[in-house]
């Protein structure tokens, strides 16, 4: 997918799986290679060219839903996860991340769903062994039974560019994940978050751990009940109460004469059965949020546009009529809060789609 200069070299480190402590640090001082060339390019991840440093961030979000499927991100530090990968490059270079950082197509660095971000994982392509190191900065991708999205470089790097998506294992890296938080959590960008991946893997920085979850604590018995005692004498009992006297006015807002149920229930009326949403209908004739990607005089562009964003969603193509005449809308939804579109919206903009906009209905 949550879905864009000046490139120092790389030095691209193809590890076949499974991987010895050597390599571990190979991986480990590729990565630091990679961030420290974007540093020394971009002061820390800015724009390309900038020369303003980026402060580092910590985000993990709340929950969200996309195309009716809810998302949990979650701090955690020994994911180990199994499914497809794509890749995600030129249309998204010097945009914004998920965690505000700029998105740079040479970096070795991933968008995943639910991880804290940053967070460090090593990603190895089954169909060939060959594994790359990463640090997840972003969110995605949202296409279904994906599971990451790489740059390109990381791509490159257990070759799946060609092909566009392989079948990977993600493993997080727990001690360099926590690594990269602390020093996000201090204010370090992605230089410095790069620099203490590389000292852990010189051994010059100790590995930190992760803390201890202190235990659940021990529900505590409520006490027993008094007891009565044996010359307890019950109250007398209540005097039944008065018959209630039954108006037949009708609630407020409830036509006088509408036909009630057995139980004196009135049933649900033509206006307000119009005014309930059903599920089974288009999305096009759902409330909430959507994200329009663009607006056509012809059926035929418009299911062109539809046909080039299905991968970020369900997309629709609704007519309306506008200054007297018809236009077809491209639009993605219903999502149920502007920030799960905004995400979408984000993504698209970010792959050359400048028109994409959350609308509300």
């Amino acid at each position: 997918m949550m879905y864009s200069v000046n490139i120092m070299p790389l030095v691209l480190v193809k590890l076949t799986f499974p991987l010895s402590g050597t390599l571990r640090l190979c991986g480990m001082a590729a990565l630091a290679a990679s961030l420290a060339a974007c540093g020394s390019s971009s002061k820390g991840g800015g724009t390309p060219g900038s020369s303003v440093a980026q402060r580092g961030t910590y985000k993990v979000g709340q929950p969200y839903k996309i195309d009716g499927v809810t998302y949990t991100p979650r701090e955690t530090f020994n994911l180990t996860e199994t499914g497809t990968a794509s890749w995600y490059g030129p249309g998204f270079h010097g945009k914004s991340t998920a965690n505000g950082e700029r998105y740079d197509q040479a970096d070795r660095t991933a968008a995943h769903r639910t991880l804290q971000m940053p967070a460090i994982v090593r990603v190895t392509n089954l169909e060939n062994g060959r594994s790359t190191v990463v640090r997840v900065n972003d969110r995605g991708p949202f296409a279904r039974s994906r599971v990451i999205d790489l740059s390109r470089t990381a791509a490159e790097e257990i070759d799946m560019v060609g092909k566009g998506t392989a079948r990977v294992r993600i493993d997080q890296l727990e001690a360099e994940s926590l690594a990269v938080k602390d020093v996000a959590l201090s204010g370090g960008g992605p230089a410095e978050q790069q620099q203490a991946v590389a000292q852990l893997a010189s051994g010059s920085r100790a590995a930190p751990t992760a803390p201890v979850q202190p235990p659940a604590p021990v529900p505590v018995a409520a006490p027993p009940p008094p007891v009565m005692q044996a010359s307890y004498t019950p109250p007398p009992a209540p005097a039944p109460a008065p018959a209630q006297t039954v108006y037949t006015t009708p609630p407020r807002n409830i036509p006088f004469g509408a036909p009630r149920s057995a139980s004196g229930d009135v049933p649900p009326t033509i206006a307000s059965l119009a005014a309930t949403t059903s599920t089974a209908a288009p999305s096009s004739q759902l409330s909430g949020f959507f994200v329009q990607v663009g607006a056509f005089s012809t059926h035929e562009n418009a299911e062109r546009q539809r046909n080039a964003v299905r991968s970020y969603g369900n997309p629709e193509v609704s007519q309306v009529s506008a200054n007297g005449r018809d236009v077809y809308r491209v639009r993605l939804g219903p999502y149920t809060t502007p920030d799960a579109a905004g995400i979408v919206a984000d993504r698209l903009k970010r792959s050359g789609y400048g028109d994409a906009r959350v609308v509300s209905e």
